[in-house]
């Protein structure tokens, strides 16, 4: 307890004291003066938006000048302003005394109700033109219900109010000021938020950013190590938990650490007698389906592929660990040799998040034939060929680091191939969070009602079609979590879900699409989106301009921005 005292515990109880006192004010503020303290945040957020890319950048050891600083605009500021601006329009709906509208629900076959969310706005068809998603609800929901299904807290909010304590992630920086948002506007929650070591760096800017929450006893933004997370999990103001970051994390928090922990858990015996959500990572998959591709085609895909596993150093909860590819497909060969290249390819980069160079060597110790790229202290890796009927460790264990596994599935065609790759990785990859599958548009018009069914089979939160899974988390109307059905003592990828700016209380999952083809080749195939090579591919040149001009967008929208936008994506 020594430990304990000299981290100021008499400082952490006077603020979880003042937030009870000021949970029950939070949960019944008039939907007007949210909206304020969003706004005002939101233009605080294009106050610190540079100072917040620059830490970032520095604490991931990226050059000022490289196109990867891109990655820390459009995963920060430009994350949290478009969150801001999705709740905000709920709340507007809301304030006059209606729900937001939904522009398409539809019933799929076998009965469960599907909701176009994305895109609403003007800037979302300019912006991100192409890319669509749908939430699809859980069965129990109907397209009568549904608006009764959304938005509950505004029509019975709960008059005792509740203290969250919100345990942030260390990847990715918006995640913390993100699932604040959630738990404060969808939730009704005042929250405590304790940073990750990892990047508590953020800590003053987040402070700033959230000024107007924090100065009304809304919101506590707090730092320090594991024993400070141990000692507010068990503490008697905290009603509930919300935790980003591994099971493993999840179980020491939840049934303790070392043997007695690992038979509370056996035993359903939890240490917290008080509500925990989380969002866990996994071991996320990328399906490529057959098809005759052309060689941009092909590079192309390729970019895309490592994207999803190098995109932020390798450190993604919902990057794509396991490539799993047709075997019979006759491009396979030429697609992984673009994979190569691609990695090849790719400069080296500091390897920010502990453990990762361990994490590479007991991949590399486990796996003979694994293939590293590049010079940096935790070099790319590759692990290709692994037997789909083993109990490999790329299938059981999150990497969290830039190792890249492909297996091959048996299928005499694109429908059986596609079937196999849903049971494999329904039953062999750990986690549910997020699942990615590439497919040419001839193929999908083969496949038909199988393919849409085979995405209602697929038992994962995120599904993206031609899209990196990923790309939902920058849709605020989204869904993010875990597919439902996990428990405390097999907690897989989580409980609960974050973002959802349209207020579903019943969610299953989000499935999030875009072109095969980037703008202009699509043009030439009938495709006439204009969405060019996305800002958060690693290979994007122009990823750091485009993703500033885009966050200046989001934080402020003005229409005579977008040429210049476009001008720069085009370039990258």
């Amino acid at each position: 307890m020594s430990t304990l005292i000299t981290l100021d515990t008499t400082a952490l109880d006077r603020d979880l004291r003042a937030l009870q006192q000021q949970k029950q004010i939070w949960e019944l503020l008039p939907v007007g003066q949210k909206i304020d303290l969003l706004l005002q945040t939101r233009h605080l957020m294009g106050v610190h938006a540079e100072e917040w890319v620059r830490r970032s950048a520095e604490a991931k050891g990226l050059a000022p000048n490289s196109p990867w600083v891109g990655e820390e605009w459009v995963t920060g500021p430009w994350a949290i302003a478009e969150v801001i601006n999705g709740y905000i329009e709920t709340l507007h709906a809301l304030e006059k005394g209606h729900l937001p509208h939904l522009s398409h629900i539809h019933t799929r076959p076998g009965g469960q109700v599907v909701a176009q969310v994305f895109p609403r706005t003007i800037y979302d068809r300019l912006l991100l033109n192409g890319i669509s998603a749908e939430v699809w609800m859980q069965p129990e929901v109907t397209e009568e219900t549904i608006y009764s299904e959304m938005a509950s807290l505004y029509r019975e909010p709960d008059p005792e109010g509740v203290v969250v304590l919100v345990l942030g992630a260390g990847n990715v920086n918006s995640i913390p000021p993100l699932d604040v948002l959630y738990h404060m506007i969808v939730r009704g929650h005042v929250v405590m938020l304790k940073m990750n070591p990892v990047n508590d760096y953020l800590e003053p800017l987040i402070a700033a950013v959230f000024a107007p929450f924090i100065r009304f006893g809304f919101l506590r933004v707090i730092s320090g190590g594991a024993e400070v997370g141990e000692y507010l999990t068990h503490h008697p103001d905290v009603d509930e938990i919300h935790l980003t970051g591994s099971a493993r994390t999840h179980d020491a928090i939840f049934f303790g650490s070392g043997p007695e922990g690992a038979a509370r858990r056996a035993r359903n015996e939890s240490l917290i007698n008080k509500p925990v959500t989380s969002e866990l990572g996994g071991v996320g998959p990328l399906i490529i389906l057959p098809g005759r591709w052309s060689a941009a085609d092909i590079r192309y895909q390729a970019e895309h592929a490592v994207t999803m596993k190098m995109h932020n150093g390798g450190f993604n909860c919902v990057a794509c660990q396991v490539m799993v590819l047709p075997e019979s497909w006759d491009q396979r060969a030429e697609f992984m040799a673009a994979v190569r290249q691609v990695l090849r390819e790719l400069p080296a980069r500091h390897a920010f998040y502990p453990g990762a160079a361990q994490r590479q060597r007991d991949v590399v110790a486990t796996h003979a034939h694994a293939e590293t790229y590049g010079d940096a202290e935790v070099p790319l890796t590759l692990i290709p060929d692994l037997d789909p009927n083993g109990d490999d460790y790329c299938f059981t264990t999150e990497f969290f680091g830039t190792m890249l596994a492909q297996t091959s599935l048996p299928g005499d065609d694109a429908a059986s191939f596609l079937r196999n790759a849903v049971d494999f990785c329904n039953e062999r990859l750990t986690g549910t969070l997020g699942a990615t599958i590439i497919a040419h548009p001839r193929t999908l018009r083969e496949l038909g009602p199988a393919f849409e069914q085979a995405l209602a089979d697929l038992r994962y939160g995120t599904i993206g079609v031609n899209l990196w899974a990923a790309a939902a988390f920058l849709m605020p109307e989204a869904t993010w979590g875990a597919y439902p059905g996990h428990t405390e003592d097999n907690i897989g990828s989580g409980i609960g879900i974050v973002r959802n700016s349209l207020m579903f209380d019943r969610p299953q999952k989000t499935v999030a699409r875009s072109s095969f083809y980037p703008f202009p080749r699509g043009w030439l195939h009938g495709d006439f989106n204009i969405s060019p090579k996305p800002p958060w591919f690693v290979t994007n040149r122009t990823a750091d301009r485009t993703a500033r001009l885009v966050t200046g967008v989001a934080i402020r929208p003005q229409l005579t921005r977008l040429p210049r936008i476009f001008a720069l994506a085009l370039r990258g």
